[in-house]
């Protein structure tokens, strides 16, 4: 290996050796020796990809890592700053575990451990970017983003140091991204799928522990038993731990080789870079895990060590072992102390004990004055799915527990680090949204049902919001048991036959959120647009902070606004059809009262079929694909514009059928809002045919070109039918009646955009009425004749029948007849429909005119912006 990576294996005092200092995240400059890595330049006999900038490597020659077979460009090596796989452990401030999702393919992605193509199922964190292979897991280090505090910490970033320098300030995005540093989540017991409230199906796919079967863990890249008859193929096991699982590496040596040669080649296939004088190996038998090592033996002469290992009957397996030590050099983390170094070096001996180690550790960390027994030492495992502590006996001899952890797995050993931690006595507060219950209940009777649906302790856990309208309250537990179990039953319990939904809330601390950043609040729709957004959710979970984007499918828009309501300022993305966007705005008129910041400006990223609102809004016609990076700055850049909602209040005065003991009873009025447009007659019945062919078969609707068929289709249908819609309803407007024309369809519109980007009123002026503007406080009415007429508005070639212009509507319906509010359809029964201005107007974002930047200067700020570069993950 170079030497600039045994320099970070060295003392405490070399740059290259504490990369994080006082809790500020420091960068590998351009122009310095890549972390870690031992590059030398090969000759290249297959198509190759370079793994920073993921071009293809162009000749017969690259530059490989030879421990963790990181290729490159010639020109990209003074730009890696990726870590070698075997140094990476070390360089982490505050371990942080990945969220991985279930295994999937990945085009040109490399894993991040052995780094090669990912050409069979790998694992991606959903967090940071991370691949791996399902048998390299084990290998990665709990590096990933830190997103949050959990009760006691204080830092920024646990990744950041890979690409940014002196101080993470979070790129161009950080007047939008939630600082970690403000956000608090006691998540002990909960996995990192419920922290992030991923969807429960992805976790169930994902839920994969590493207590697999070994033969699972040797992957086919790996299994290439060489058919050189100079060379022999052996299996290495790394301790007793990996020989109980049955996990193993192969390595292929030739079969005259010096022990030491083995040594190394067994210690590179765990990514280990150690000096091999430190290790032996042991033959594998059962005699051999409680004996010493059989080819170095008794510590035999040098000469014998360096003999060959080739016999005629040499073993197949072999177990490597750390040779035992009367004294060495071990690193102490001052974990959350606020002092300005990453950790000390101290030397142990067969004596030092933890109390001992901490004696000696407080000097150094300028806290002599202070008493022992306020101090304790945590050993952390810091594995790439779950980071586990485990607090040191005072009495504990060091030594012996290095031996211990060695003598389970030296691949453990290697992602085990030592702290010294004060003690105190930490309050755990874990928030749980519970939705699905009854509406308009008092706190008193939802406590209750709590209590005889979940069996909450009431000494532990107590209601701390209630949300009447909606049906939901906020638990504050002080118990991570209770907390876990309260979590689990919700999923199999029902009120009143409905399910009822738990999501885990952070804590925004707003008190800590800077004077300039207005973090965005981000909901998605996984199921719309072609299912398009599921892959948005990982995107904008990688650009911001995960704890600021929200699946609308798992517990709707008020658990994002629930966390949010403290914040003094914030914007929100809807990325969603107009459906979507209606149901979010309603749930922000419901609750905006409980909001600090009552009216956050809303931007759309349109995934529905239609897409009337985002197209006004110059968002476009639909999302197709463009770089979520690129989205987030044009939402940065947004102007700011108000918009008309309406109330709709629809009064039916026919009795509802199957009325108690034969009374009949009217149905009760019901309210909607309406931002877009409210079509009744033809429009309307043309909605309702498209929503019942989507309930029948909603597997196939996952694309726009299918949805507009299905459109064109029950359009078809209804060509040759007439409705006298003119005969069946009374319109007043401002009070007064309005006589309509002959037609089919009557339709109020808000936006000058329907059915998928027509002009429904058109563009002629008219003294009659007043230009149409989305915040004029005014409705347009207008009517049309029938299928042909509407296909003829929406192919450009005709308009609507201007009927009216007002700000107070009553329809008078004297038949059932199919209504359609923003895209949802019903029959409404005869009766009263009243359509009247909704209170403020609502905050919209719409996208700027002014010239976007250049790709090229857009993808050099998003470098700034990503915690993990892309190439190298």
């Amino acid at each position: 290996m170079a030497d600039g990576s045994r320099s970070v294996r060295g003392g405490g005092g070399s740059p290259g050796s504490s990369p994080v200092l006082g809790g500020r995240c420091r960068g590998w400059a351009p122009s310095a020796v890549p972390p870690g890595h031992g590059f030398r330049r090969v000759t290249l006999t297959k198509p190759t990809f370079c793994h920073y900038c993921t071009d293809f490597i162009w000749g017969l020659a690259g530059y490989q890592c030879e421990v963790c077979n990181f290729m490159s460009h010639e020109k990209c090596l003074k730009n890696v700053k990726i870590p070698c796989s075997c140094i990476a452990p070390s360089l982490v401030r505050v371990p942080v575990a990945h969220c991985f999702g279930p295994p999937g393919h990945y085009k040109r992605k490399f894993c991040t451990v052995c780094r090669k193509s990912l050409e069979s199922p790998a694992f991606r964190c959903e967090v940071c970017e991370l691949h791996v292979h399902t048998d390299c897991i084990l290998f990665a280090c709990s590096d990933c983003r830190q997103c949050h505090q959990d009760g006691h910490q204080d830092q920024a970033h646990a990744a950041c140091y890979i690409i940014v320098t002196p101080e993470c300030t979070f790129g161009r995005l950080r007047n939008m991204i939630l600082p970690p540093s403000c956000v608090q989540l006691f998540s002990r017991n909960f996995s990192k799928l419920h922290c992030f409230r991923i969807s429960e199906n992805l976790q169930a796919e994902s839920e994969e522990d590493d207590d697999v079967d070994g033969s699972t863990q040797v992957s086919v890249k790996d299994v290439q038993i060489s058919t050189d008859s100079s060379k022999q193929t052996l299996k290495i096991f790394d301790g007793n731990d990996a020989v109980k699982r049955n996990q193993f590496r192969l390595i292929s040596i030739p079969r005259i080789a010096k022990n030491e040669e083995v040594v190394e080649a067994a210690l590179r296939a765990y990514y280990i870079n150690d000096d091999q004088q430190e290790y032996e190996l042991q033959t594998f038998t059962q005699q051999a895990l409680l004996s010493d090592d059989v080819i170095n033996r008794n510590d035999a002469a040098e000469d014998s060590n360096s003999g060959s290992v080739f016999r005629e009957s040499v073993p197949e397996a072999w177990i490597i072992r750390a040779k035992p030590k009367d004294e060495e050099v071990i690193r102490i983390y001052p974990a959350w102390l606020k002092v300005g170094m990453a950790y000390v070096s101290l030397r142990v001996n067969k004596e030092s004990t933890t109390q001992s180690v901490i004696k000696e550790v407080l000097p150094l960390l300028g806290r002599q004055t202070e008493c022992l027994q306020n101090f304790k030492l945590v050993e952390v495992l810091m594995g790439s799915k779950q980071v586990q502590r485990m607090v040191l006996d005072s009495q504990e001899l060091i030594l012996n527990r290095l031996k211990d952890i060695r003598k389970t797995s030296i691949r453990q050993m290697n992602q085990t680090r030592f702290y010294v931690v004060e003690n105190s006595k930490s309050i755990v507060r874990v928030n749980l949204f519970i939705g699905g219950l009854p509406p308009q209940l008092s706190p008193e009777e939802y406590t209750n049902i709590l209590k005889d649906e979940l069996a909450i302790k009431t000494n532990v856990v107590s209601v701390s919001h209630v949300y009447q309208a909606q049906g939901a309250v906020v638990l504050e537990i002080s118990c991570f048991s209770e907390a876990e179990r309260i979590y689990m039953l919700v999923k199999d319990t029902t009120v009143n036959d409905k399910p009822l939904n738990a999501v885990v809330i952070p804590e925004v601390m707003a008190s800590k959120i800077p004077q300039n950043c207005w973090p965005l609040l981000v909901f998605v729709n996984p199921k719309s647009g072609g299912l398009k957004g599921r892959d948005l959710l990982h995107s904008f979970r990688k650009l911001l902070n995960p704890h600021q984007v929200f699946e609308l499918t798992n517990g709707g828009p008020l658990p994002g606004f629930h966390t949010f309501s403290k914040v003094p300022s914030f914007r929100v993305l809807v990325c969603g059809g107009d459906g979507t966007v209606g149901w979010v705005l309603g749930a922000l008129e419901e609750i905006r009262h409980k909001l600090v910041c009552s009216e956050p400006s809303v931007a759309i990223l349109p995934l529905g079929t239609g897409n009337d609102l985002g197209r006004v809004l110059r968002w476009g016609a639909g999302y197709s694909g463009e770089d979520p990076y690129s989205v987030l700055i044009s939402v940065d850049e947004a102007d700011d514009v108000l918009m008309d909602r309406w109330t709709i209040l629809l009064d039916a005065e026919e009795p509802a059928d199957g009325a108690e003991n034969g009374v009949a009873e009217p149905e009760p009025p019901k309210i909607v809002q309406m931002n877009n447009y409210c079509g009744l007659g033809i429009d309307a019945e043309l909605s309702l045919d498209f929503h019942h062919a989507r309930e029948e078969e909603p597997g196939k609707f996952n694309s726009r070109f299918h949805n507009k068929g299905v459109y064109v289709k029950v359009g078809l249908q209804k060509i040759s039918h007439t409705r006298n819609l003119h005969k069946d309803i009374k319109l007043q407007v401002d009070q007064r009646e309005v006589e309509l024309p002959s037609i089919e369809g009557l339709i109020f519109i808000n936006i000058p955009s329907w059915g998928s980007g027509a002009d429904l009123w058109g563009s002629d002026s008219d003294d009659r009425f007043e230009k149409p503007r989305i915040d004029d406080g005014l409705l347009e009415v207008v009517g049309v004749t029938g299928v042909v007429h509407m296909g003829q508005v929406q192919g450009g070639f005709r308009s609507g029948i201007r009927i009216a212009q007002g700000s107070y509507f009553r329809v008078t319906l004297l038949k059932p007849i199919p209504v359609q509010v923003d895209g949802e359809p019903w029959i409404q029964a005869p009766g009263q429909i009243i359509i009247s201005a909704a209170g403020p107007k609502v905050h919209m974002l719409k996208k700027s005119k002014q010239k976007q930047k250049k790709t090229g200067s857009l993808k050099e700020m998003r470098v700034d912006s990503m915690a993990v570069s892309e190439g190298g993950r």
